[in-house]
């Protein structure tokens, strides 16, 4: 790491749900974010947590990191061993679906 260097705290979410109380729901994180003049990206991304409920800060990490690790371009396997990115997160489920689902769950 170069001297002087470092991410910018302002772009960290952490720091914006330092005010929320759980269990909490995504919108009370979305509006916590929104009172600590969080950037757009930070509350689209909150807005988009796959949950509804909170019971800890730890299950919002959890799905935080999750979502970074699903859209990372490093290129890992996913844990069935199958190298996902964007274009086909979900794309197993909907080709593989049993007869009679066709759609996305």
């Amino acid at each position: 790491m170069a001297f002087g260097t470092a991410e910018d705290p302002g772009l960290s979410i952490t720091p914006h749900l330092d005010s929320v109380d759980y269990p909490s729901t995504r919108e009370e994180l979305v509006e916590a974010a929104e009172d600590s003049e969080a950037p757009v990206s930070i509350i689209n991304v909150l807005k988009c947590l796959p949950r509804s409920e909170y019971a800890s800060r730890q299950d919002v990490m959890r799905d935080l990191a999750e979502a970074a690790r699903r859209f990372a371009r490093g290129g890992l396997l996913d844990d069935d061993g199958v190298r996902r990115d964007r274009r086909n997160i979900g794309r197993d489920l909907v080709e593989n679906a049993p007869k009679g689902s066709t759609r996305h769950p």
